[in-house]
């Protein structure tokens, strides 16, 4: 490197030596010229001893003048600096206090030019500002320093120090250190939980980062799965060797899946550079461990492998259940001919994904499972899926994890699940009915007391005006109007099977006959009506007013069949038959239990039940007749009303002559009833209650004001002493009280303290204190729930006359003990 601006400087021959040699020469010259000229000898000695003096006095005085001082020192050479300052990955430059550059090394000339000197740097004006304090401080202080000094864009970035230096302090000398960023280890800057890992996962293999303790840093998804069964879970900090088991061959298994999992190659990569010097002790080391299923990979076991997969196709192949095989991505390997069938894809073959045979809602989930079993353990399980071939139908598709067949990864199996759907509809319709019973029994309790207030409200007021009157006929058109909604609300009590039975040991046929006169009215003349009775029939349990309901809905619903089909000319036939216990076996119903029962069977030829109405026939107000020809109420109610007698009722279609459908049959199962038979029961004490005339203390209990009005002049008409509560508590106070009652009415649902709470509480102080509950509940299933002794029951709606007879009726059963 050369000094800038010519700094070394050569020594030179003086101007004035030579001037004093051309000087003597002239003086020799004249010399001779005097001796020529006068030849005295004298003369011209005298002449050249003058000059001599004069010459050597010249010489002596030059010499004084150019002999250097001795406090000064030479010139300096600026070749030596620039070899001193001369060093790798610093520049370092010399400036005056002008500040001109008078020295510099070649790694400044490289970075900022030779002919720049500082602080005229290029760069940003923030930059060219922070030097510019820089040098003032380095001429006031002496030394002055920046850490960080940025070029022009921000590319490089340099530290900078300016230090006073010369024999006067009359240089600065600037040294520049560059900023190198800190790069990081390509070996450690994995990220396994993201698109590194999940590239890994989709090739069978799991990874994890772990210290030099073993403890886990960072762990892929798959890892995360199938060690702790959650793929977001991190893992960190957790032993990475407590997740894994070997067992007595050493072979290593993820300790999740236990038994099940499949063999795993442990592969340990260090993460450090072998031919890059230690930048970090072993204390800082970390390691890329990976784990890959056994047979993964190219020439892992493939020729056992691909001679597997063969050996499987040709069993699956011959298997009558359809399956199929994909690999880890999800894609078809081969499928045998029960699983093509199944899909309804024999002549197209199969598609390319699993996914492609679905409906479009069931996409991502069957794509979501089949990656799941394909990249976990070997694992098998179930999901209901919609074929597009068949889209209304739910099937069962069963999902295998395969492992050592080379690329099979997930077996497929397809079953038929149409009786599990229709199981399932069946629970969840019967479900639905349940909910709708219930809420039909609470509309019909509550209904009841407005039609007991109602129907009392005109008994009382027919008391006080004759058949004459002009108010009567109005009266009993009220009267009536409320019998007719008693009746709607006991068709809703039999849907929700709470309606009072009053079941009776009858015969079928019985019962038949006394309804056929009124059937045949209803059916008409061109409706051809023809009874079937079997030999030895059964009794039966049942209440026979109810069962005569059933048989005339069932004869009215197949009259209107008939009608819209054939125009109103058909023929119903009811038969009764008798089927024994190995009979019912027989027909394998997984309903019916098996015992004896006397079946009423009822079948018509209006065409038969359309199978989209079959699964809605006995859904409460469901009906497929015009508008205001149908309540939808008639085959709910029938099906309610044999379920609550303990029986069963099934509908399904007649077939005739080439299975054409002729029509529809409805079979009614009735347990058949084995003992003796009792006599005819005689008349119940409450036809003897007008016999009573001996008056009685009542305590009466009722929440609704309207019915606890009417029951209160009712029972006063009677010659009864009544004291009217409001509710449970009341009541309870008036026997606490003192008071003397021969009877407890009491409603049974109240708010707060209840009827049957209150009769429990009030039996402890009088045990022998009769109670009659009212209610528009059943009475089996109150009596179940309840099961109080002594206890007797009226059914809401009442009428004046219905309350005054069963209240002599029970006041005549306690005089005669």
């Amino acid at each position: 490197m050369k000094p800038a601006g010519g700094l070394l400087q050569g020594g030179a021959i003086s101007e004035s030596t030579r001037l004093f040699g051309g000087i003597a020469v002239a003086l020799l010259a004249s010399t001779g010229v005097l001796w020529l000229a006068t030849g005295e000898v004298l003369v011209v000695l005298a002449y050249a001893l003058g000059l001599v003096v004069l010459l050597a006095g010249g010489l002596a005085f030059q010499r004084l003048q150019e002999r250097p001082e001795t406090d000064q020192l030479a010139a300096p050479d600026w070749s030596v600096t620039v070899a001193a300052i001369e060093q790798a990955g610093e520049a370092v430059a010399i400036t005056d206090r002008a500040n001109r550059l008078t020295c510099a090394n070649s790694a400044y000339a490289e970075w900022f030019g030779a002919d720049t000197a500082p602080p005229n740097l290029p760069l940003e004006r923030a930059g060219l500002e922070e030097l510019v304090r820089l040098v003032r401080r380095a001429w006031r202080d002496g030394f002055a320093k920046t850490e960080r000094l940025e070029s022009e864009g921000g590319q490089q970035h340099w530290t900078v120090s300016a230090e006073r230096a010369g024999r006067g302090d009359d240089h600065l000398i600037w040294r520049f250190h560059k900023i190198e960023p800190k790069i990081a280890d390509p070996l450690v800057s994995y990220d396994v939980t993201g698109p590194f890992g999940r590239m890994l996962a989709r090739a069978g293999i799991e990874a994890a980062i772990t210290g030099p303790d073993g403890m886990i840093k960072s762990a892929s998804a798959g890892f995360a799965e199938r060690a702790v069964g959650d793929p977001n879970s991190t893992l960190a900090g957790q032993d990475f060797v407590s997740f894994l088991r070997s067992d007595d061959r050493d072979r290593i298994f993820f300790a999740r899946e236990g038994r099940t999992g499949t063999p795993q190659t442990l592969i340990h990569v260090p993460l450090d550079d072998p031919d890059s010097p230690a930048t970090t002790g072993p204390e800082d080391a970390q390691s890329l461990m990976l784990l890959v299923d056994s047979g993964v990979g190219i020439g892992a076991g493939w020729e056992a492998s691909s001679q597997g997969v063969a050996q499987l196709e040709s069993l699956l192949g011959q298997l009558p259940l359809g399956l199929a095989m994909t690999d880890r991505d999800g894609r078809f390997l081969f499928s045998n001919d029960a699983f093509l069938r199944a899909v309804e894809r024999e002549e197209r073959g199969l598609p390319a994904f699993p996914t492609d045979l679905v409906v479009r809602e069931d996409k991502a989930a069957l794509s979501d499972a089949v990656r799941r079993h394909g990249r976990g353990p070997a694992t098998s399980g179930n999901m209901a899926i919609r074929l597009a071939s068949a889209p209304d139908d739910t099937v069962s598709l069963g999902l295998a994890g395969v492992r050592g067949l080379g690329e099979a990864a997930v077996l497929l199996s397809l079953a038929d699940s149409t009786q599990e759907a229709q199981l399932r509809r069946q629970v969840a319709q019967a479900t639905k009915m349940q909910a709708v019973g219930q809420l039909a029994g609470g509309v019909a309790h509550d209904f009841n007391n407005v039609l007991t207030a109602i129907i009392g409200t005109c008994d009382l007021m027919l008391l006080r005006h004759t058949p004459g009157d002009s108010d009567y006929d109005d009266i009993q058109q009220i009267r009536n109007n409320s019998n007719r909604a008693a009746s709607l609300t006991r068709q809703l009590l039999a849907f929700s099977r709470q309606q009072t039975l009053r079941p009776e040991i009858i015969q079928l046929p019985d019962v038949v006959s006394e309804v056929a006169p009124l059937i045949k009215r209803l059916l008409g003349e061109k409706i051809e009506y023809k009874v079937k009775h079997d030999r030895d029939l059964s009794p039966v349990r049942a209440d026979p007013q109810q069962l005569e309901q059933v048989i005339m809905n069932l004869a009215v619903n197949a009259r209107d069949a008939i009608q819209s089909h054939r125009g109103g000319a058909g023929q119903i036939t009811l038969t009764t038959r008798r089927i024994n216990m190995r009979q019912v076996e027989q027909m394998g119903s997984e309903i019916l239990p098996a015992a004896d029962y006397t079946v009423l069977i009822v079948e018509d030829t209006g065409g038969g039940i359309p199978p989209q109405v079959m699964p809605k026939l006995f859904e409460p107000f469901f009906t497929t007749k015009e508008q205001g020809k149908g309540t939808g109420l008639g085959l709910s109610t029938a099906y309610g009303i044999v379920k609550q007698s303990g029986g069963f009722l099934f509908a399904d279609n007649v077939k005739g002559t080439g299975g054409r459908v002729i029509g529809a049959r409805f079979s009614v199962y009735l347990p058949a009833h084995h003992g003796a038979v009792p006599q005819a029961p005689q008349a119940p004490v409450e036809q003897e209650a007008s016999e009573w005339s001996g008056g009685g203390r009542i305590l009466l209990v009722e929440d609704e004001d309207m019915v606890r009005a009417v029951a209160e002049r009712a029972l006063s008409r009677a010659g009864y002493v009544v004291t009217a509560c409001s509710d449970g508590e009341e009541g309870l106070s008036a026997i606490t009280a003192g008071g003397e009652f021969d009877l407890v009415v009491s409603d049974v649902v109240m708010p707060g303290m209840d009827g049957p709470a209150m009769a429990r509480a009030i039996r402890q102080s009088h045990p022998e204190l009769p109670v009659l509950f009212m209610s528009g509940y059943a009475e089996e299933q109150l009596r179940k729930d309840i099961d109080i002794p002594k206890m007797h029951f009226l059914a809401k709606p009442f009428s004046v006359q219905d309350i005054s007879d069963k209240v002599a009726g029970i006041m005549r059963g306690l005089a005669k003990r």
